[in-house]
């Protein structure tokens, strides 16, 4: 995950605080339900991921104040998986084009809980709620991978970036990572089942 370059100086902790809607960490983190843990002179607190973005690059987090100091991640259970999905800028470094992050909780041949996380697919990091609901009880099917990415393309902002992509191949890339990562983590967590 990240850039050569990134992977060589950074933190989780700073990709996550920089708040950009399209950080390969914090889409991954949003999708497993990452609590962050963040103190300063009066204490500290735990608060969910999603409470630190307020825009492209601006997080919740006080300057010279705020240290953002550990993350909380559930443990996994038998019959969840996840799985990862991006594609990058073939030029320079490696800008992600677009990322998808899926959670899932499988029970027997059903989905029994979902989370999707998509970037940058608005100002925010941001998961979509509307493609959550309708994985939920069903087999990922080629139906039913259709019908969530109608929903998901309802909920996702995309826009056109000279240094990525136009917001039209976005669209259509959103659904090869969709499919790309539902079945992976899909298969993984039948392997988790047993």
């Amino acid at each position: 995950m990240g850039n050569p370059q990134v992977c060589n100086v950074a933190t989780i902790g700073g990709n996550v605080a920089h708040a950009l809607p399209a950080a390969d960490g914090t889409i991954s983190l949003l999708a497993l339900e990452t609590q962050v843990e963040v103190v300063n002179m009066t204490g500290k607190r735990r608060v969910p991921l999603q409470t630190l973005f307020k825009g492209p690059g601006e997080s919740t987090l006080n300057p010279g104040q705020d240290l953002l100091v550990g993350f909380y991640l559930p443990l996994q259970e038998q019959g969840q998986a996840s799985a990862f999905a991006r594609r990058v800028s073939p030029q320079g470094i490696a800008l992600a084009i677009l990322n998808v992050a899926i959670w899932l909780q499988r029970k027997e041949d059903r989905i029994a809980d979902i989370r999707i996380a998509v970037g940058p697919s608005g100002p925010i990091p941001m998961r979509m709620l509307g493609a959550e609901k309708v994985f939920i009880g069903q087999t990922p099917s080629p139906d039913v991978q259709a019908h969530a990415m109608d929903e998901l393309l309802k909920e996702a902002h995309f826009r056109t970036s000279p240094h990525r992509a136009t917001a039209e191949y976005r669209r259509h890339l959103a659904g090869v990572l969709l499919q790309e990562a539902i079945i992976k983590a899909w298969q993984r967590a039948e392997r988790n089942q047993q």
